[in-house]
């Protein structure tokens, strides 16, 4: 197996959505759940797409500097990491492509926003390039068989 030293941080600062950190922390924690799992929906599709000579510590940092809250900045944040990469110089055979697409009422919503999403059936992201399928991420209620594509 090789190793790849490659690191992808996705963070939401608090100032993005509004708020700023109150009381006695006044500073930005930890990551949290969401940022991590993010972090990871990010890496999946691009780790594969760099050169396997190209062994260099490589970290890539997407960070939210303002959001509305009804529009998900995930998939953003995969494209804007795989346009940064692209342009970057480095090793890597991109850019890709992302999408995240919702089950409401049996209707296929291509990126639904935040409201649409708490009510979907399915919240499916999908990343590729051209020429392959990345990554299927996938959680859903239960569906009936003439709900699947």
């Amino acid at each position: 197996m090789i190793f790849f030293p490659l690191t992808v941080n996705y963070q939401e600062k608090s100032y993005a959505s509004g708020k700023i950190p109150g009381g006695y922390f006044k500073r930005e924690g930890r990551p949290t759940e969401r940022e991590t799992l993010i972090s990871r929906l990010i890496d999946r599709p691009i780790r594969p797409l760099f050169v396997k000579e190209f062994k260099n510590e490589t970290q890539v940092i997407a960070t939210v500097l303002t959001y509305d809250h009804e529009n998900d900045p995930d998939i953003v944040a995969m494209i804007a990491c795989s346009a940064a990469l692209t342009i970057s110089g480095i090793p890597f055979k991109g850019p890709i492509g992302a999408a995240k697409i919702g089950l409401i009422e049996n209707e296929m919503i291509l990126n639904p926003k935040v409201e649409d999403i708490e009510n979907s059936q399915l919240e499916l992201v999908v990343a590729g390039t051209k020429n392959a399928i990345l990554m299927i991420e996938s959680e859903a209620s239960e569906l009936s068989e003439k709900n699947d594509a």
